[in-house]
């Protein structure tokens, strides 16, 4: 039998349930039948449209949150690229024939991102089953219908309101958090500076949402011997002020151990056992570079980090990628950590970063680095600050990453 190739657009307008595509923008690119049916709007009058104009809150109800609950679920999947399915929720809609009266309707949603080859999101599949009537149906006999309908309804329409407070307490005891972390983060992360005679830029950017925020960190020490610097950079494993906590400890320790250490390899060795016996520094990883300016030598080591990159004056990227270990506290009993060698010609631009500036869902971590070499060979003209800049416009998703993000760049 010969293989018949299937008409995914036909599918698409006959699925029974009610699915809507929807742009990053929250616009709708299209529609099926049934939802054009049960909505009671015509194609016109829902593609190319925005869900909000087409479907707002009722005004007449100051206690309507359906809507927002909608819109706040819709940025978390562009945010995350995660499916999030909501709890049954009320919203009102206009009956499209006597404008100014509104229908009570139930609805259960589910948003699904649709990922691009760049693992961003660019449509959101939006499938909606509506359970009014079976809510109505569940108040029994046709003699006493009417009046359980209104109770169940109601006890409905409390236990989401319900949900809903503790929902926004939530959110408001994360808020706090997350703006307590970020600020313990920012008094312990040093300040931007020019390091010797070479001008460096640092950059931060907390996660979107109050998780996975506060366990990056950067470094800038001047070391003894000469025109010598290190730089390094760091990720912990967890969010909110335990993460800032454990980020401090490790950061402070990594700069003491970095001026007394031969190199950075012996500097990662102190730094393991340090974060051997630190709750909540399991899986930390680090990367730190020592370079010798009067030499033109970058010596490095990595635990478990994703490499440097050394951008050369002629364009050539290098990843830093020879002495990679495990992370800082994988071993029970630390052995010495490997490290490497490179040179470079005045004018080199140095780059460390964490993983949220390469890594997206659902992607090779090979496509993220790509990105980075590209983006900084484009720009290497650029002075640091503005590289530092180009650098998270180009990589970081427009809605923000899901793990927060640290960057510097030195112009050697």
């Amino acid at each position: 039998m010969a293989e018949t190739a299937i008409d995914y657009g036909a599918v698409f307008k006959a699925l029974p349930g009610m699915v809507a595509l929807l742009t990053p923008e929250l616009v709708y690119a299209d529609v099926n039948e049934e939802f054009v049916r049960v909505s009671g709007r015509s194609r016109e009058q829902l593609v190319g449209k925005y869900l909000f104009d087409v479907f707002p809150d009722n005004p007449n109800d100051p206690a309507a949150t359906g809507m927002r609950n909608l819109e706040a679920s819709l940025y978390r999947v562009l945010a995350t690229g995660e499916r999030d399915a909501m709890a049954l929720q009320r919203y009102d809609v206009e009956d499209p024939e006597r404008p100014g009266e509104w229908q009570k309707r139930y609805w259960s949603p589910v948003n699904a991102p649709l990922l691009g080859s760049d693992g961003k999101v660019v449509l959101i599949l939006h499938r909606v089953e509506e359970v009014t009537e079976l809510i109505r149906a569940r108040g029994g006999s046709p003699g006493n219908r009417g009046s359980r309908a209104r109770t169940l309804e109601a006890e409905l329409y409390t236990r989401a309101r319900e949900l809903q407070e503790l929902n926004e307490r939530l959110r408001q005891a994360h808020s706090r958090e997350r703006e307590v972390a970020l600020a313990l983060q920012a008094a312990m992360l040093p300040a931007p500076r020019q390091v010797r005679n070479h001008p460096a830029a640092v950059r931060y950017r907390p996660a979107v949402g109050a998780l996975n925020v506060c366990g990056d960190w950067y470094d800038l020490v001047d070391l003894v011997g000469g025109d010598r610097i290190g730089v390094a950079v760091g990720d912990v494993v967890g969010h909110g002020l335990e993460a800032a906590g454990v980020m401090g400890q490790l950061r402070s320790a990594l700069s003491a151990a970095s001026r007394v250490a031969d190199g950075p390899a012996q500097a990662l060795d102190v730094l393991g056992r340090y974060a051997h016996v630190i709750d909540g520094a399991e899986s930390a990883t680090a990367a730190t570079t020592f370079i010798d300016c009067d030499r033109h030598l970058i010596t490095y080591s990595s635990a478990g980090h994703p490499p440097p990159v050394l951008v050369h004056a002629d364009g050539r990227t290098e990843f830093l990628d020879q002495a990679t270990d495990t992370p800082l506290d994988a071993r029970p009993d630390p052995i010495p950590r490997p490290q490497a060698e490179t040179t470079y010609a005045p004018g080199a631009t140095l780059v460390l970063y964490t993983d949220g500036l390469i890594e997206r869902r659902h992607e090779d971590i090979d496509k993220g680095l790509g990105r980075l070499a590209d983006a900084l060979r484009h720009h290497r003209g650029q002075d640091p600050e503005a590289l530092a800049d180009t650098v998270l416009s180009e990589l970081l998703p427009p809605g923000g990453a899901t793990d927060d993000t640290a960057l510097i760049i030195v112009r050697l």
